[in-house]
């Protein structure tokens, strides 16, 4: 069930608490490029929150390759969401913080100092696929959150590929569990086309520069982030 009532205090401490112990533990892989695959991320009953939310869903019909090209379907930790929603507000303000941004910093060896949070809602169903891409330009860190937990969803991890885009793994699809990388010129990853059993939910967050343009996304589109509070 989703967490009713204002985000409070003891859900974002709860949350920098598991995010930091999920980091600590997290296994790092150096192949074909620095990945790392993250278990525990949430809080059990946030994760069943985010699992629960009730966003449309919409088909891809013919079209699928980029998800930019469903643009006006899509669905993010915004304003209007984090004012509707209480455990939307509580990753909002908790990876917002100067605490939580100091951590993945520290963590990944990367700078965030004035980028934007966003957090997008992805909910992919049979059709769906993405060309193998790098995330490398405004991106400055990807965080693949798996939120699903349906039959057969144990299949539909991140396919990760070589320099050349040659296929070489899929990473595991385990609900509250997560892909992370820093992007570069050779994090190609996608989503080969696959049968999906019911709907394939994700969040997808990054931290992103001031050049991205789509501010409407974000999750505070006034204020980015700073280690320093």
């Amino acid at each position: 069930m989703e967490l009713t009532g204002s985000p409070t205090k003891n859900d974002e401490d709860r949350i920098f608490a598991s995010v930091k112990t999920s980091l600590a533990n997290a296994e790092r892989f150096n192949a074909p490029y620095t990945h790392w695959y993250l278990t525990s991320l949430f809080p059990d009953d946030i994760a069943a929150a985010y699992r629960n939310l009730a966003f449309p869903v919409s088909t891809v019909g013919d079209l699928s390759g980029k998800r930019e090209y469903h643009n006006d379907t899509r669905h993010y930790f915004d304003t209007d969401n984090i004012a509707k929603h209480p455990c939307i507000a509580a990753a909002a303000i908790a990876f917002q913080a100067p605490r939580m941004v100091s951590v993945i910093e520290k963590f990944f060896d990367i700078d965030l100092e004035d980028t934007f949070l966003r957090i997008e809602y992805a909910q992919d169903t049979t059709g769906f696929w993405l060309e193998p891409h790098t995330d490398l330009g405004v991106k400055r860190l990807t965080l693949l959150i798996y939120i699903s937990d349906e039959p057969a969803h144990d299949t539909l991890g991140t396919d990760i590929f070589y320099a050349d885009k040659s296929w070489a793994k899929r990473s595991p699809f385990a609900p509250n569990s997560a892909m992370a990388f820093v992007p570069s010129d050779h994090t190609f990853h996608g989503f080969k086309q696959r049968e999906i059993n019911g709907v394939r939910k994700s969040l997808i967050l990054n931290y992103v520069t001031t050049d991205w343009r789509d501010r409407d996304q974000l999750c505070f589109p006034e204020r980015t982030v700073s280690r320093s509070g």
